[in-house]
């Protein structure tokens, strides 16, 4: 009884200080300005607390909230944090129509908040909340209601919604974990990009409450509690603490590390400032699933953590280890003999990784005959790269592993592929001093000989520009000119015809073909980089056209979820292209031939990864680009099962500050956009449209047109979206254990992107937003198939 009497009045407490708080305000009014090179560049709360306006990120500059009255930059709230930070001529602008907007140079404006009504004032509360009133002093928008990855003291984080960590610790824009809210009344910590199940949680409040959808909430006591509706807490996590003696404020983060901490600020009367971790989630980062990325392993030593790569892989980028590792060999293929093999199993203990993907050969094997056979067992298995002991029983992993780390369980072992002779030591440790010093004479050397070969290299490459030159300009042809036109923009690496020859055996093993010519497998003359080589065949000055506009089109572009152009050739009447070689083939295949289809946490993976490369060439890449073909076929696989984009044979590319254009019809059947066949200007929402199709047939796993099917399915949108109607979205997941709401978010999003017409379709931005579930998504309209 006591403690009821407790938890209400608490409840009451936060409601009461929420209401009190929000009469001491600073008024902002209509035509009010900021810019972040004047003296001003902020708005402050009545107190001085908070501070509303611009702040210094990277090479511009960001709008947020932030602690005002400590020294150091304490940003609780940023607004579009995706964003790219704004120049130092961006106006921050409160309308005389009533609207808050970021104003360039060029007078356009990008609205900060998704109010639907105009605002008559604004004001910074002590609160640290920002809020836009109307005429009656009606609360139209405030930034309470949009959390980023803080929330402050009465504020709270109401069911369903969650809380992202920033990039790092001076980038505010979204980072790789979130803080989840979710239905079920537990409050639980993922990495970003994965569904909410168990196997992706590494921290969970425990509570489960399905009936009432507790509400965490952070008072200015420094409680921090979930509660229900009916005010009864539920889980208390912190004890406060004042002291008069102090001003003590508290905010709750989730931070660029994955860990959710409760912090207080304490500002003494003599003028001197304290922070302190109040409350901590959990304490090893090593715990936070997702701190290192794919094939590496999470290791603590002598107080520090860090990423390290599993034996027989390098850091993807060293400067940047949180971003996985990848093969520093090349392995057999299938087709291979295996008695004269290249590789042979590593051993290391206390490591449990997971496997990403579904592995053919995960059948778990019971084996008392001693762990070195477990290893052979899967060095001779070509399908599988590494298998795990726990207690005597083996399980078979297939690439990529994640989650991986180190631990104190002597139970387990696991072997894992690496290349003959780039055997290393699984208990490799953080370097010491001496290492150090030494690597660094190891570096100085190797930097004093890079130099002078990079030198030599200049040199050499001026020499041959200069030929180049001479040559082309003794050509008379218009082809060889356009050539040389494109050499110059860009910077690529130029192959022979007999190069290119060799490395493909003769152009012997063929990957697949288009419209304009063939993809053949090679490897480079030092025998470890494999590419894919497509030769344009198909009528010559079509071929030529094709090879020019795919060079412009992808020659610059610089994105994980794009394929890699390397170089190309343009001798005589030969045009090849030269692209990064991906074995695990296309998407096509993964969705169509492969009888056991990726897992529902995949499916939502592949559909992001397509999302943020198409996102990409639609708004970050210069000049903006229209792929025009975007189809199952053309998005590949890469070795961590990431989905990259190839294929710009038919792109448009767009001028700057174009957003339409008209041209002839360009793709393929079935997933050509409407507007394609009235004659009116093409746009981005032309690949929307193909997006569409291409996430319902990720999420059905058949094509958007089967004559095969039941009369009533043959068209798939058609029949997504009469079950959809229906209210039977279940069919698409018998026999399966998922999670209803992403199923629901991917159906709506692709009846979305597939509308007649373009208006209604979303943005690339958008798509991303309602798939990772930070949107609501309305029910889509019938669309008159």
């Amino acid at each position: 009884m006591a403690a009821t009497t407790i938890s209400l009045f608490l409840f009451f407490l936060h409601i009461f200080s929420v209401v009190t708080s929000q009469t001491t305000q600073s008024t902002i009014t209509l035509g009010s300005q900021l810019l972040p090179t004047q003296e001003q560049t902020s708005w402050l709360s009545s107190s001085g607390r908070y501070a509303f306006g611009f702040y210094k990120q990277g090479d511009g500059f960001a709008v947020g909230i932030w602690l005002n009255q400590i020294p150091e930059k304490t940003v609780v709230w940023t607004a579009k944090r995706d964003d790219k930070p704004v120049s130092s001529d961006t106006t921050l602008l409160l309308t005389k129509e009533g609207w808050l907007v970021l104003r360039d140079k060029r007078g356009q404006d990008t609205p900060i908040t998704n109010s639907s009504s105009s605002a008559t004032y604004a004001s910074m509360l002590n609160t640290g909340n920002f809020v836009l009133y109307n005429a009656v002093s009606e609360i139209v928008w405030q930034s309470f209601n949009s959390p980023t990855d803080t929330i402050l003291a009465n504020m709270t984080l109401s069911s369903r919604n969650q809380l992202i960590s920033s990039a790092s610790e001076t980038n505010h824009s979204s980072g790789r974990f979130r803080l989840k809210n979710q239905d079920d009344g537990n409050l639980v910590l993922y990495p970003v990009d994965t569904t909410d199940i168990a196997e992706n949680a590494y921290w969970a409040s425990g509570i489960f409450d399905q009936g009432y959808r507790p509400t965490l909430a952070l008072d200015e006591d420094g409680h921090m509690y979930l509660f229900r509706e009916d005010g009864k807490i539920v889980r208390n996590f912190t004890d406060g603490w004042t002291s008069r003696n102090q001003t003590v404020f508290y905010r709750a983060t989730i931070d660029f590390d994955g860990i959710f901490r409760l912090y207080s600020h304490s500002v003494e009367r003599n003028g001197s400032y304290s922070m302190e971790i109040r409350w901590s989630a959990i304490d090893d980062k090593c715990l936070v699933k997702g701190i290192c990325g794919f094939n590496s392993y999470c290791s603590s030593e002598d107080n520090r953590t860090g990423c390290l790569c599993l034996p027989g892989f390098d850091f993807v980028d060293p400067l940047q280890r949180f971003r996985g590792c990848e093969r520093n060999f090349t392995e057999q293929s299938c087709g291979d003999r295996t008695d004269n093999l290249t590789y042979v199993m590593q051993t290391m203990e206390n490591m449990k990784p997971r496997s990403s993907h579904a592995c053919s050969c995960s059948s778990q094997t019971s084996h008392t005959s001693g762990s070195p056979a477990m290893g052979t067992i899967t060095l001779y298995d070509c399908t599988c790269h590494a298998s795990l002991l726990r207690s005597w029983r083996c399980s078979k992993l297939k690439l990529p592993l994640r989650y991986g780390r180190r631990g104190t369980d002597n139970s387990t072992m696991i072997f894992i592929k690496v290349g003959d002779g780039t055997l290393e030591s699984p208990n490799r440790t953080f370097p010491t001093g001496t290492e150090m010093r030494s690597k660094k004479m190891i570096r100085m050397d190797i930097l004093a000989v890079s130099i002078a070969l990079v030198t030599c290299s200049v040199i050499a490459i001026l020499i041959s520009c200069l030929l180049i030159y001479r040559y082309h300009r003794r050509s008379k042809t218009m082809s060889q000119k356009e050539d040389f036109g494109l050499m110059e923009e860009i910077t690529l690496r130029s192959f022979s015809y007999d190069e290119l020859k060799k490395a493909t055996g003769n152009f012997k093993e063929e990957l697949g073909n288009g419209a304009f010519g063939t993809v053949y497998k090679g490897v480079l003359s030092n025998g470890q980089k494999a590419i894919a080589v497509k030769t344009l065949t198909k009528m010559v000055r079509e071929g030529e056209k094709e090879f020019q506009r795919e060079m412009k089109a992808i020659g610059r572009t610089h994105h994980r979820n794009l394929i890699q152009l390397l170089g190309f050739c343009s001798e005589g009447s030969h045009r090849l292209l030269v692209y990064e070689y991906l074995k695990n083939g296309s998407l096509a295949d993964l969705l169509f031939k492969d009888q056991i289809g990726p897992t529902w946490n995949e499916r939502l993976r592949i559909a992001l990864d397509v999302a943020r490369g198409i996102l990409y060439l639609h708004e970050y890449c210069e000049p903006h680009i229209i792929h025009c073909d975007i189809k199952p076929e053309n998005i590949l696989m890469d070795d961590l099962w990431t989905a990259k984009i190839s294929d710009f044979g038919l792109a448009k590319l767009l001028m700057p500050n174009q957003t339409r254009t008209f041209t002839g019809p360009r793709g393929t059947r079935g997933y050509v956009a409407p507007e394609w066949l009235r004659n009116v200007p093409i746009t981005v929402k032309a690949d929307v449209y193909s997006f569409g199709i291409v996430l319902l047939e990720i999420v059905c796993c058949r094509r958007n047109l089967d004559v095969e099917a039941p009369e009533s399915e043959i068209i798939l949108c058609e029949w997504v979206y009469s079950i959809f109607a229906a209210g039977q979205l279940g069919n698409l997941m018998v026999g399966e254990d998922v999670d209803k709401a992403v199923v629901d978010r991917m159906v709506k999003v692709g009846l979305w992107c597939i509308q007649n017409e373009p208006g209604l379709r979303p943005s690339m931005k958008n798509v991303i937003l309602m798939l990772e579930g930070n949107m609501d998504i309305p029910i889509p309209p019938s669309n008159s198939f």
